[in-house]
């Protein structure tokens, strides 16, 4: 699957918020002042379908939009592409940053060890 951009990237977190929506729900999403023109959100939604990233149905001229992938497995795709590019692939090497740079409290680590504890 192409790699989304931001733009993209933040219309399709509306429709997996919204999970079916025409081009003027998305724009009710939006909160940016000015919004966006319907025919910007409308070419968006129509490259995410071409991607793969949204299927539609059809009324007359009309497209209701719904994600043809979850956002649990875009976030898979993600943080496997992120542990590659910025971490040797090393799981290891992430959870360090994120204690490290991040300044995780003691709450947060403790839940991480509690997950990996879980690990059989």
């Amino acid at each position: 699957m192409d790699e989304l951009t931001k733009v993209e990237e933040r219309i399709m977190l509306i429709f997996w918020k919204l999970q079916k929506a025409f081009v003027k729900d998305i724009l009710a999403e939006i909160p940016d002042k000015p919004k966006p023109p319907y025919n910007t959100i409308s070419s968006v939604a129509r490259i995410l379908a071409n991607k793969g990233y949204l299927n539609y149905n059809t009324y007359g001229k009309t497209h209701e939009y719904y994600p043809a992938i979850s956002q649990a497995d875009y976030r898979k795709v993600k943080v496997k592409k992120m542990l590659s590019g910025y971490f040797a692939d090393s799981p290891a090497i992430l959870l360090s940053f994120m204690i490290n740079e991040e300044k995780l409290s003691k709450k947060e680590i403790e839940k991480m060890k509690a997950i990996i504890n879980k690990i059989p």
